[in-house]
């Protein structure tokens, strides 16, 4: 039995070095063959990279990226001509294309094997008090991992946030829709009014409603009692709570169910998670 005793010395570390390259050199020739023979277009493990598009999605179909897209497949994640990757629109379920790039400054992706049909995802919706950057990004975030189909600012008497960058939550959602798998990336609101929002509100689209104070029951009891199905939507305020006209008036509407997060108070990103996850446990896909 051979023993190695951990010294220096130049040419104990060459007599490792040769040994290891032995053993490893085997190992990396298999792979590399492995590698050659496989089908890229169907067991890349790398193709599950995902991404966005606006264009229609059929067989043969040359989509193109846009610049961020072009970089982000050569520069970031350092794909290479003919490699594949995954997209989606929102109305064509899944495809896998190929990588086609055109010089140094475009590149094209070749739709080439459908993966998934569009599927039709519960109707939900998050109606949300703006907050500050960060965690307003966490909540566009969360809220697309989370399944909603649209998001919509709303600017209630304690909001301290006027300005909401749109453009930037849209960006967040496009990038969680990708990371998620969902097939499909919500609807991006501007902000509007409370007040204006509820008058041109369809009661056919049930609230759940966050309430910090009132009459609220406990968001499982609450939720046990309804049934799934139909268009919904959750509410959660800003920082600084709902003010006490507007849990008022929100309570006296027909289609608005107040209900309680527990006993401690959640900052405004945690309270839209909770109330989601509790949604989707009661109301959503989550069995499915």
């Amino acid at each position: 039995m051979e023993i190695f005793i951990a010294q220096s010395g130049p040419g104990r570390i060459a007599a490792c070095a040769a040994r290891r390259s032995c053993r490893i050199r085997p190992i990396c020739a298999s792979i590399r063959g492995m590698n050659m023979h496989r089908n890229p277009a169907n067991t890349d493990h790398r193709a599950r990279i995902r991404l966005f598009v606006e264009y229609d999605l059929e067989h043969h179909h040359a989509v193109p990226a846009t610049p961020n897209q072009h970089s982000y497949l050569r520069k970031v994640m350092r794909r290479r001509d003919g490699e594949m990757v995954a997209l989606f629109n929102g109305r064509h379920g899944e495809w896998l294309a190929r990588i086609a790039y055109e010089g140094k400054s475009r590149c094209m992706m070749i739709v080439e094997q459908h993966l998934r049909p569009q599927r039709v995802p519960p109707d939900v919706w998050l109606l949300f008090a703006p907050v500050k950057a960060t965690p307003m990004n966490n909540i566009a975030r969360m809220s697309t991992e989370l399944g909603v189909g649209r998001i919509c600012p709303v600017l209630t008497e304690h909001t301290d946030v006027t300005r909401t960058n749109t453009a930037r939550l849209r960006s967040n959602a496009v990038e969680a829709a990708e990371q998620s798998t969902r097939l499909n990336v919500p609807i991006v609101d501007e902000p509007a009014p409370l007040a204006e929002m509820l008058e041109d509100w369809d009661p056919a689209r049930r609230i759940i409603l966050c309430a910090e104070a009132g009459q609220a029951v406990a968001i499982p009891d609450a939720l046990s009692e309804l049934e799934p199905g139909g268009a919904w939507a959750v509410m959660t305020g800003p920082e600084g709570g709902f003010s006490h006209s507007e849990l008022d008036g929100l309570a006296k509407l027909p289609f608005v169910t107040p209900v309680r997060l527990g006993p401690r108070i959640l900052r405004a990103d945690t309270a839209v998670a909770a109330v989601l996850v509790c949604w989707q446990n009661h109301l959503g896909d989550w069995s499915d």
